[in-house]
């Protein structure tokens, strides 16, 4: 990949886009290395441009790279689903069809500048369009899993204040039933191949609107992006990301965490809800010039996994640590992936049994990274550290992350605390801009000169950050203060074990003690429950801490999860305490 210049680009996007100044014949970063580049995104963070547009200063610069013949010949986009549709489109096609859909938002929905709109949609490729159409217009994005109920669709209508909602045919009847409510929305758009009453059809719009855009020239500060984010306690709150925080903030991941380039053809599996499909499926790859692969499978199936890996060029692949646990149970040894050369992982621990496991069968180690819905990744095993199995990987820059107490201090390497990252005196660019209309909230993240994740952690020796627990999941029994990843660590090296959740259970004696739920792999079905626990005790007690084992052991058919597939501990905890 030739070195080229956009004006508005820093030193740091520059070394981005020529990896080989950096690394060319090293497989293992040097401290110079690493310095260097450290250096250029301090410069970088300064030399933000005043004002910037991912579409337009991102997008539009490679689709003229396409067609100068200075890009590969990989497709931007490939879309793929259980049916044997296919759809792809290059640079170039997804300017042309996502300044369309900016005229179809800004005229026919009526939608101007600022303005907030509501997209409830599946993996479909009008999504891609449509989260691209909106960063051309000025207008505020705001994706949400198709999961949502009429009731939380009209929480975030009201909440956000969006004067459009865009749906699938699936979801018109829930929206249909909230309009009386909904006193902000002002037009409904459906993407569905036939009519609906009282909606502006995505499909029909597309045939008679023109291409002919010209992109909103926005401030690096105007908001981009709104995401629901659920806490412990209290309503989702909505988290506010900037054109540049998103824009340019996935630029150090991109290329050091999830090792793209112009060559790579990159499949992250997330839900088009949850804010990793912004990371992994919009802004890290397109600002490396890389092809985003999707494929719209309804239900995760390791079956179909394997066979898409084999099938198709990927060559990067992210997944939830939920999704490679079950891979590696399926085994997928069988299968060849031909070209596929890099793993990641994020969202929820991964823990260090699957890793192996992962690389027993496929030669292939696991990259984890680890960020917030207010972030971009914060920390993250990137490509050319040493793997510490367990572990988040290192602080990624900007990010200054260190642990701290309640007080905000620093604490001593090894020494259990909050995990934070320094604010103060200067706040990096690539952090939420707020809470939305939540002052309270934004405040409460705050703790002297740190934002605090609200996860608790580990700093070792050499820098590595090592994750153990919610704040709120963490279980305090008779003064032993625990984490459940650490005991679901555990307990999943025992082959009897397919899955399991951690929680605190009351108890008369020490205030409350470890309990587990287990998800028994198929063959432990049959076996007597009482011995198993007994048997799943006594591993947990030999592998970590004698403390940390479960005194109450429950087997479940399944664990309730989120719309992306994080456990929700927090309902089994409610459960235990009687407040479900």
């Amino acid at each position: 990949m030739r070195t080229f210049m956009i004006s508005w680009i820093p030193q740091c996007l520059q070394i981005l886009r020529s990896p080989s100044r950096l690394f060319h014949g090293c497989n293992r970063l040097r401290t110079s290395q690493i310095i260097s580049y450290y250096d250029s995104v301090n410069r970088c963070e300064k030399e933000l441009p005043k004002y910037f547009n991912f579409a337009s200063d991102v997008l539009d610069e490679w689709l003229q790279l396409e067609k100068d013949g200075r890009r590969p010949a990989n497709p931007a986009f490939w879309w793929v689903n259980d049916e044997g549709e296919e759809v792809k489109w290059s640079f170039e096609e997804l300017g042309f069809l996502s300044r369309k859909t900016a005229n179809i938002l800004s005229e026919a929905c009526g939608l101007q500048r600022g303005d907030r709109v509501l997209a409830v949609l599946p993996r479909v490729p009008e999504w891609w369009l449509l989260s691209i159409a909106c960063i051309r217009a000025g207008i505020v994005f705001i994706p949400g899993t198709s999961q949502l109920t009429a009731k939380d669709i009209l929480y975030r209508l009201q909440a956000s204040k969006a004067k459009c909602i865009i749906t699938s045919d699936t979801l018109a009847p829930a929206v249909e039933s909230i309009l009386p409510d909904c006193q902000f929305l002002k037009a409904k758009l459906i993407v569905a191949k036939g009519n609906r009453d009282g909606w502006l059809n995505l499909k029909e719009l597309f045939a008679v609107t023109s291409a002919d855009h010209k992109c909103v020239k926005t401030r690096n500060e105007d908001p981009m992006l709104i995401y629901f984010t659920s806490g412990s306690t209290g309503s989702p709150k909505m988290v506010v990301q900037s054109h540049s925080s998103y824009g340019i903030g996935f630029a150090t991941s991109s290329r050091y965490w999830m090792n793209l380039t112009p060559s790579d053809i990159m499949w992250n599996t997330s839900d088009t809800g949850w804010v990793k499909a912004a990371w992994s499926s919009i802004f890290a790859p397109w600002i490396s010039g890389s092809c985003v692969f999707v494929h719209n499978m309804p239900q995760f199936k390791p079956t179909v996994i394997a066979e898409t890996l084999s099938r198709y060029p990927i060559t990067v692949f992210c997944t939830a640590p939920t999704a490679y646990r079950m891979l590696v149970q399926h085994d997928v040894s069988s299968y060849k992936f031909m070209t596929l050369k890099h793993c990641l992982s994020g969202g929820e621990p991964l823990n260090p049994e699957v890793m192996e496991k992962w690389k027993i069968q496929t030669g292939l180690d696991i990259y984890e990274g680890y960020g917030q819905t207010e972030t971009v990744t914060i920390c993250a095993n990137m490509k050319g550290m040493k793997i510490k199995p367990g572990s988040l990987g290192k602080a990624v820059p900007p990010y200054d992350v260190q642990i701290i107490d309640d007080h905000g201090a620093v604490l001593p390497k090894g020494e259990e605390g909050n995990i934070a990252i320094q604010v103060q005196p200067s706040r990096p660019f690539c952090m939420f801009s707020e809470y939305l209309d939540n002052p309270e909230k934004t405040v409460a993240c705050m703790t002297g000169n740190f934002y605090v994740t609200g996860d608790r952690g580990i700093m070792d020796e050499e820098g590595y950050v090592w994750f153990v627990g919610r704040s709120d999941d963490i279980i305090n029994s008779a003064g032993y203060r625990i984490g459940p990843f650490e005991v679901e660590s555990a307990l999943i090296q025992h082959p009897a074990v397919s899955e399991s959740a951690v929680v605190s259970s009351p108890d008369p004696i020490r205030g409350e003690v470890v309990k587990a739920f287990v998800v028994l792999a198929p063959a432990f079905a049959s076996h007597d429950p009482e011995k198993l626990i007994c048997d799943l005790q006594q591993h947990v007690k030999k592998v970590t801490a004698p403390y940390k084992y479960p005194r109450k052991v429950e087997f479940v058919q399944s664990l309730p999860k989120t719309a992306t597939g994080k456990i929700q501990r927090k309902a089994l905890r409610n459960k235990e305490w009687g407040k479900a």
